[in-house]
């Protein structure tokens, strides 16, 4: 898929190591809402980078769960490469930043989470053809 080409909620990717997404959206929302919400939710996530990767933080694997409750509050709990990383602190309020200028997003709150331990299994193809990876 190319950078600009962003999955609808019927066309994510369904693997162990896709994101949950939806999975406590109450039935408020018409399917054609949500696959909106979902599809510029992830677009604005896929503007956030690592600064140590020359991938965004969606295809690098960084989030596991996007939820949509019924008053349009955004959950999002992501991860970082390392434990350690130096912007861990910094990037839940990027990709808040970033969701909360989407249309129709109430609000938006970004956990940080260190279970699972982020693997570079978690790369997309993308990702892995931008990092030289791709066997």
């Amino acid at each position: 898929m190319s950078e600009q080409q962003v999955p609808t909620a019927a066309q994510m990717e369904t693997g162990p190591n896709a994101p949950a997404i939806g999975e406590n959206t109450a039935s408020v929302f018409s399917q054609e809402e949500l696959d909106r919400l979902t599809t510029d939710i992830v677009a604005a996530i896929k503007t956030v980078y690592d600064p140590e990767i020359p991938s965004d933080i969606y295809e690098i694997g960084l989030i596991y769960r996007i939820d949509i409750d019924d008053n349009r509050m955004v959950d999002i709990d992501m991860t970082v490469t390392a434990p350690g990383c130096p912007v861990a602190g910094e990037m839940p309020g990027w990709v808040e930043n970033a969701v909360g200028m989407v249309e129709g997003v109430s609000g938006v709150t970004a956990n940080m989470v260190y279970d699972p331990p982020w693997t570079p299994d978690r790369l997309s193809e993308e990702a892995q053809v931008a990092l030289g990876w791709y066997v």
